[in-house]
């Protein structure tokens, strides 16, 4: 058996807008379980980079420990990538975004990376808004380690040894609301309908996007009484609306039903179409995102799609009044003031 991938293509594939194969944003052939949800999101993610025609070396894959960051190596190939110790992802993302605001920032963690020993990490990125998409491979266990409860895991949720969890869950997208995020997404790593767009979505918006993705892992939490297994969630999946996203450089067509579809448009003019499902949600609400989501749990519902998003949102790097190049291109002339500005600066202090 080969781990290597061959490198021949058919010479005739089709292309995105700026000449790139969907081949191009693979990476290596996955050793994760067969079946794994992450390997499901890792697709999403490649399909989503392809159709907005994101070239390769714009892209910088950032990720923690566990079996959720190891899938930056199985997408992206030709894109920027820092493998992280456990749980501090967060902080090296914020870094790199503060030095380089020109490249797209793409955050994959796990339930145990960012809701244990990362959630200090996790959510100082949140109240930050760091511009960048930050996914969540939730599967309420630790794959690496034999299948112990993760701080997701839900309240009697039953592990494939038979312990049952005493514990109540972690809701990183309840928890993000509460920050303070401005993009809050849930999906469902089977449903690449819906997943492919929110994406796409998040990768556009000037701030913090937490995408929640339920990912049952085949192995140690697809068993019948497990809350994280393929059949449980889709028995129990609620959408908030049915999600489509276009570009800005795409003709924008939106049917409108009077109480039934949304229209948010973001800052670049590119547009996230809703066709609501869910009611008494409005996604420009918070109130209304934290009450539905409140809704959903007292009914053993698990909500999925766009759960709030802020079309107003500003970005660290707006926050902070910063340089709008990248640090590692400015020239002693711009880091040298001169006397008279600088006495300025120092006199505004005063």
């Amino acid at each position: 058996m080969t781990y290597i991938k061959p490198r021949f293509r058919h010479p005739e594939l089709p292309k995105n807008k700026i000449g790139y194969a969907k081949a191009d944003y693979e990476g290596a052939i996955s050793t994760l379980c067969a079946g794994c949800g992450h390997d499901s999101i890792s697709g999403a993610i490649v399909q989503a980079c392809y159709e907005l025609s994101i070239e390769p070396h714009r892209l910088a894959k950032l990720s923690g420990i566990g079996c959720s960051s190891k899938t930056p190596t199985y997408f992206l190939s030709n894109s920027h990538g820092f493998n992280t110790v456990h749980g501090r992802m967060p902080s090296i993302a914020t870094g790199a975004y503060l030095a380089n605001r020109e490249l797209i920032y793409l955050g994959v963690s796990g339930d145990g990376d960012s809701a244990s020993i990362g959630m200090g990490q996790f959510v100082h990125a949140v109240r930050r808004n760091v511009n960048m998409v930050y996914i969540v491979m939730n599967n309420g266990c630790y794959g690496l380690t034999k299948g112990q409860h993760s701080a997701t895991a839900d309240l009697g949720a039953q592990s494939k040894t038979g312990s049952v969890n005493p514990f109540p869950s972690i809701d990183l997208v309840g928890l993000a609301l509460e920050l303070g995020a401005t993009f809050v997404g849930r999906s469902f790593s089977g449903d690449k309908t819906q997943l492919v767009p929110l994406i796409k979505a998040a990768m556009s918006h000037p701030g913090f996007a937490l995408l929640d993705v339920i990912s049952p892992c085949v192995t140690f939490n697809n068993q019948s009484k497990s809350t994280k297994s393929y059949d449980y969630v889709r028995a129990h999946l609620e959408a908030t609306a049915t999600i489509d996203f276009v570009p800005h450089k795409e003709e924008i067509r939106v049917d409108y039903h009077p109480g039934h579809s949304a229209s948010v448009e973001l800052h670049d003019g590119s547009v996230i179409q809703l066709h609501k499902l869910a009611p008494h949600w409005d996604p420009t609400d918070r109130n209304s995102a934290v009450t539905r989501l409140q809704e959903s749990k007292i009914k053993g519902e698990i909500l999925t799609g766009l759960l709030y998003i802020d079309p107003e949102s500003q970005g660290l790097h707006d926050l902070e009044q910063t340089v709008p190049q990248a640090l590692n291109t400015l020239q002693e002339e711009d880091l040298n003031p001169g006397a008279k500005l600088l006495d300025e600066i120092n006199e505004s202090f005063r």
